[in-house]
């Protein structure tokens, strides 16, 4: 199941890459799409998922575009550090959970 997600979104990003229409993301915040947004300062913000595949299921995106992990670069840094504290932060348990779950 992952790789199929994986791959979905590898496609996703380059269609939306070739077709230059905004994303779902650049949609949530823009204000285009509306969300449940439970945190938003200067660099990011995080939102409940609409389709939520456990009890807290939420999302922390950059305000920044950033297209895939492998194209972030050595000044994405800060930012990236951002986005884990901001999970931290925005519901300690769960973040937590998986931390563990993942041995991490």
């Amino acid at each position: 199941m992952m790789a199929d997600e994986v791959t979905n979104a590898a496609r996703a990003a380059k269609e939306h890459a070739t077709t230059g229409q905004p994303t779902i993301f650049a949609k949530i915040l823009d204000g285009t799409i509306p969300a449940e947004i439970i945190h938003n300062d200067d660099k990011c913000i995080a939102f409940k998922d609409i389709n939520p595949q456990a009890p807290t299921h939420f999302l922390v995106i950059p305000r920044k575009p950033l297209e895939m992990l492998e194209k972030v670069e050595d000044s994405d840094q800060d930012l990236l550090g951002h986005l884990m504290l901001t999970a931290k932060k925005t519901h300690p348990p769960y973040f937590l959970n998986r931390l563990r779950q993942n041995k991490a």
